[in-house]
């Protein structure tokens, strides 16, 4: 089984309505070239609000349903994609999640996945804004296949790839907004980089699933003035079961960036490399603790 799938590597605006328009516009496109399932980098319909910690900010969330979700669903639908998308979730008065949604080609909800992993870091201060995901690790169901969809921070992790895999993932989805600080050295942004590919393509590897990691891109400020902003390094890539790069786009620029996944290889890899067979689920029993003093 072959599956067309598009990553939106896209700029994002302080002007919401703007960037979710253009979101849109690069979705068209992709489904323009064939894609079957688009995916958006994470919390696309805005500038990364994150790098400060800012009450007006939870101006920006949504419920789930709700304005976004209707305007995407209809996309999805009159399309006819599998649409994966990432959102500032208002679930109630004072508790918000970085959720992402997946959307049926007939526009139906299929599933959502709130972030498991939320990080607190200069630049990230995510805790100020999203509680925790509570809805596991749990796969998405689509007409596609099973959708292993988690989150940017949640992408170091291979407990949360291993779970989703355990759960009968097709593929890996990595909606990301991650970048450098500008006044990095350059080797140091080249290590931070090649870090991020490495650790996903590893998941891919270990599991024997494709992956698909989608970054936003450009230079986005903080508003914070004495801070440096944040670089956003794109990079955008679809890996095969064997960690392969299957395509991948440049770091400086917005691509609609397109590949042919052949689903049937994750069969043909896990025959030959077996590791879900010679798993020792008998002795894995210290990882549910913090450390091993």
């Amino acid at each position: 089984m072959s599956l067309d799938v598009a990553l939106i590597q896209q700029t994002c605006s302080r002007d919401c309505a703007a960037s979710l328009a253009h979101s849109e516009e690069l979705v068209r496109a992709a489904a323009g070239r064939g894609a079957r399932l688009v995916v958006l980098p994470e919390l696309h319909a805005s500038h990364y609000f994150c790098q400060t910690e800012d009450f007006a900010a939870f101006d920006q969330a949504e419920p789930i349903p709700g304005t976004t979700c209707d305007r995407l669903a209809a996309l999805a639908r009159e399309l006819g994609i599998v649409l994966v998308a990432s959102l500032f979730e208002r679930r109630a008065p004072g508790l918000h999640h970085n959720t992402a949604v997946v959307f049926e080609r007939d526009g139906r909800l299929a599933g959502t996945y709130r972030k498991m992993h939320i990080p607190d870091d200069p630049g990230y201060y995510e805790k100020f804004y999203f509680a925790p995901g509570d809805l596991g690790f749990e796969p998405i169901r689509t007409s596609l296949g099973t959708l292993g969809v988690l989150v940017c921070w949640d992408q170091w992790y291979p407990e949360a790839a291993r779970l989703m895999a355990l759960a009968g993932a097709d593929l890996l989805i990595y909606p990301t907004a991650i970048g450098w600080n500008p006044r990095e050295r350059e080797d140091e942004k080249t290590r931070q980089r090649d870090a991020w590919v490495t650790i996903q393509r590893s998941h891919g590897v270990a599991n024997g699933i494709p992956v698909l990691s989608v970054n936003r891109v450009g230079h986005e400020p903080s508003p914070d003035a004495q801070a440096p902003g944040i670089d956003f390094w794109g990079t955008s890539f679809a890996a095969g079961p064997q960690g392969e790069i299957l395509a991948q786009a440049p770091t400086d620029r917005e691509e609609v960036l397109t590949v042919e996944l052949d689903l049937r290889r994750t069969e043909q890899v896990r025959r030959a490399w077996p590791f879900l067979r010679d798993r020792r689920i008998d002795a894995y029993g210290d990882l549910l603790r913090r450390y091993r003093d």
